[in-house]
C-alpha cells in the first residue's frame, strides 16, 4: 500500500510535515493569488482571483483586501458572505463558512496546530482540524477561531473572543475563551 502524501495527512489532521515541498509549491501558488487579489484594481478582478483561489465562493460573496490565506483551496464561502479586511484564514485544513456570513476586520481563523514537544515543531511537524462556520453567523472583528470548531447558525461571535469550542447555534458568544453570554430570540427584532 502506498504511503500517503503530506497532504492527505493534512486533510485527514493526522500529523504531517509543512516542510513538504509539495506543499510549499501549493502556498507559494496561493501566495501569488493573494498577493494579485490584494494588489488587484477592480472588484471584478479581485472577484476572478478568489475563483481561482478559493475551493467555492459563492454568489455575491465578497473579501475586503487586504487578505491572507494559507492554501486557499481548503476554503469554501456559501452565498452572500462577507469577509471584512485584514482577515486571515489559515485553511491547512478545510475551512466551509456559509450562507450570509459576516467576517468583522481582522478575524482570525486558525485550522493548524503545532505539536507540543519542541524538537516535532523545529522539523516541522504540524497537526490540522477543519473549522465549520454554519449559515448567518456573525464574527466580530479581532475574533479567533482554533482549530476543530463548528460555529451553529444563526451564532454570534463578539468582537475579540477567542472560540475554542463549538458554538451553540443561536447564541452569543464572548471573552477568551468564548462562553455563551445569551441565547439570541430569532423572532425578537433587536
Amino acid at each position: 500500500m502506498p504511503s500517503r502524501s503530506a497532504k492527505e495527512k493534512m486533510l485527514a489532521g493526522e500529523p504531517y510535515n509543512m516542510l513538504d515541498p509539495d506543499l510549499d509549491a501549493v502556498r507559494r501558488t496561493t501566495r501569488d493569488l493573494v498577493y494579485r487579489f490584494n494588489h488587484a484594481a477592480t472588484m471584478s478582478e479581485r472577484r476572478a482571483i478568489l475563483e481561482l483561489l478559493f475551493g467555492e465562493i459563492g454568489e455575491n460573496s465578497m473579501v475586503e483586501p487586504p487578505f491572507h490565506c494559507s492554501y486557499g483551496e481548503n476554503t469554501y464561502i456559501g452565498h452572500n458572505a462577507y469577509l471584512n479586511a485584514f482577515c486571515t484564514i489559515l485553511d491547512n485544513n478545510e475551512v466551509r463558512i456559509g450562507n450570509h456570513v459576516m467576517i468583522g476586520p481582522a478575524v482570525q481563523i486558525y485550522t493548524a496546530a503545532h505539536l507540543l514537544q519542541a524538537d516535532a515543531r523545529i522539523a516541522g511537524w504540524e497537526v490540522t482540524k477543519p473549522i465549520v462556520i454554519e449559515d448567518n453567523v456573525w464574527i466580530g472583528g479581532r475574533a479567533v477561531v482554533l482549530p476543530n470548531v463548528t460555529i451553529g447558525a444563526n451564532a454570534v461571535v463578539g468582537a475579540g473572543a477567542v472560540v475554542t469550542r463549538d458554538v451553540p447555534p443561536n447564541t452569543v458568544v464572548v471573552g477568551n475563551p468564548a462562553t455563551v453570554s445569551r441565547e439570541i430570540d430569532q423572532r425578537r427584532f433587536a
